[in-house]
């Protein structure tokens, strides 16, 4: 308790009529004199985990917007390369390079700019108003201009600007979410995701037959645009050490005691340039590189990165060239990756509510009780690859290849979605660096991709690449079956690991 003077002082500062301020303040040690401000309890009403249903609802659609507007700029740009080849007079892996510095841009840019936000007085929420703003403004010149390497080097930057919320979109959602709720959240997350990429080809593919390739670059603007709008006005901060840092400023502001401090500005107290050079740029690295689950889902991940970004090209290669699609058509294949999606979380679902959830109420759940839904996920992922391959021919009906893309999709989104809330369980305290480091991995293969499928698709063939690509897939399958086993063990001998 404080002192009876400073706490009836609090009150007629901030509660005249008497509404007490949800804030528990405590002393910390009996000798000190810094009073700690936090939650009034497990049901404090400020906390993001205690918000309205339609406050999360709300809040979810507005991470899920900028996610869909953000990843779309990858792939969109794709369905212009072979009309901006022929303006520019390049090659048309010259102009492929464009997808490639925006996934680099992807990669290097959460490193920076994910981890800032794990920052009390910075919060998530200005990171994804400020760099959202800045990639709105880089869509002008990227389109206006007529020098390719101005268009590649722009690239590069609209994809490190924003890159946050593909890192920082699951520790926000983890923010307001409870484990138990959080993994099927982060479910249709990961539909959204997929959603993205496949949405960029659809719109795309018809605006470059009307307009040419520049109106890539404009769609992208309007949908960035719209997205901005929304979150400039109605985006709460959920960072729960945020929140609480602008409670105690407020506390110390109304009350004139400068000893109240929350956990997170004593532990900070003594930050140096190091140490946020440390938090930003070495954790992720740190993370990425000595702990053998970590490093294990980011292999996994990105290979399923990798094969996505291929598949962008190749199917441009199965659909126009040999099944005489369109360029808007070819987007419409397209859209069997969201379908599967969507199956995929049908079947997601049910194990998180019948399985999961239990477990988390009775107080048994461990973080490899996430792991068999990924192991279905691993099965499936060569077989989509071999059946896609060898029924891409002509002479079968275009539906086949479809449909294993659609099954390719499931298995993608049981492995990814499932492997990303292992790795928020496992690793608690270190959520944004974790997954800033799963973007950087995943992103850096995904660039190299489109610089060659076209080239693997044409000079090996479709089932041949396919093949080569589900041998991959089969060498990787072991790494769920390991880890269910022998996670805990890992996660023992883990000084970040909780």
């Amino acid at each position: 308790m404080l002192p009876p003077d400073e706490s009836v002082l609090a009150r007629e500062y901030l509660h005249p009529n008497g509404d007490i301020e949800k804030s528990t303040l405590t002393h910390i040690g009996q000798h000190s004199d810094h009073c700690l401000v936090d939650w009034d309890g497990p049901d404090d009403p400020e906390s993001p985990l205690n918000w309205s249903y339609w406050k999360k609802f709300f809040f979810t659609s507005e991470i899920f917007l900028l996610t869909i507007a953000i990843y779309m700029g990858g792939a969109i740009y794709g369905a212009g390369t072979v009309d901006l080849a022929q303006k520019f007079g390049v090659s048309e892996v010259a102009a492929t390079v464009g997808i490639t510095t925006f996934v680099l841009g992807y990669a290097f840019g959460p490193m920076i700019l994910s981890p800032i936000s794990e920052l009390a007085y910075v919060g998530r929420m200005p990171i994804y108003i400020i760099t959202l703003a800045i990639f709105v403004i880089l869509q002008v010149p990227t389109a206006l201009t007529t020098n390719l390497g101005v268009v590649i080097f722009l690239r590069f930057l609209a994809g490190f600007i924003g890159s946050p919320v593909l890192a920082t979109g699951g520790a926000s959602l983890a923010d307001v979410y409870k484990p138990e709720d959080c993994g099927s959240i982060m479910g249709v997350w990961g539909v959204i995701g997929t959603g993205g990429p496949s949405l960029g080809p659809l719109l795309g593919g018809y605006a470059v037959q009307a307009k040419g390739w520049t109106w890539t670059i404009w769609i992208l603007m309007w949908a960035a645009s719209l997205a901005l709008v929304v979150l400039a006005f109605f985006l709460p901060e959920t960072s729960a050490q945020a929140l609480l840092y602008r409670r105690a400023d407020r506390l110390r502001r109304l009350t004139g005691n400068q000893n109240l401090r929350t956990q997170a500005e004593r532990d900070g107290q003594h930050i140096s340039i190091g140490d946020l050079a440390m938090t930003c740029l070495v954790r992720p690295l740190i993370l990425g590189s000595r702990e053998p689950i970590i490093i294990a889902w980011n292999l996994y991940c990105s290979l399923l990165y990798a094969i996505l970004y291929c598949w962008i090209e190749s199917f441009g290669v199965v659909f126009i060239e040999q099944h005489g699609f369109t360029l808007g058509e070819n987007g419409l294949a397209f859209i069997s990756l969201p379908v599967g999606g969507v199956v995929a979380f049908v079947l997601f679902l049910p194990y998180i509510n019948r399985h999961l959830k239990p477990k988390f109420a009775n107080g048994t759940f461990t973080p490899e009780d996430r792991l068999p839904i990924t192991m279905l996920g691993g099965i499936l992922l060569p077989i989509s690859l071999f059946w896609f391959g060898w029924t891409a021919d002509a002479s079968i009906h275009w539906i086949s290849p479809m449909a294993a893309a659609a099954l390719w999709m499931v298995s993608n989104y049981l492995m990814f979605m499932s492997g990303l809330s292992y790795l928020i369980d496992c690793y608690p305290r270190y959520v944004a660096s974790v997954l800033a480091g799963n973007v950087v991995m995943r992103s850096t293969l995904g660039a190299v991709f489109p610089l060659f499928s076209n080239s693997f698709f044409h000079h090996l063939g479709v089932g041949p690449a396919c093949s080569i690509l589900g041998g991959v897939s089969v060498l990787m399958l072991p790494i769920p079956f390991l880890l269910y086993k022998y996670g805990p063990k890992l996660r023992s001998w883990s000084k970040y690991a909780d």
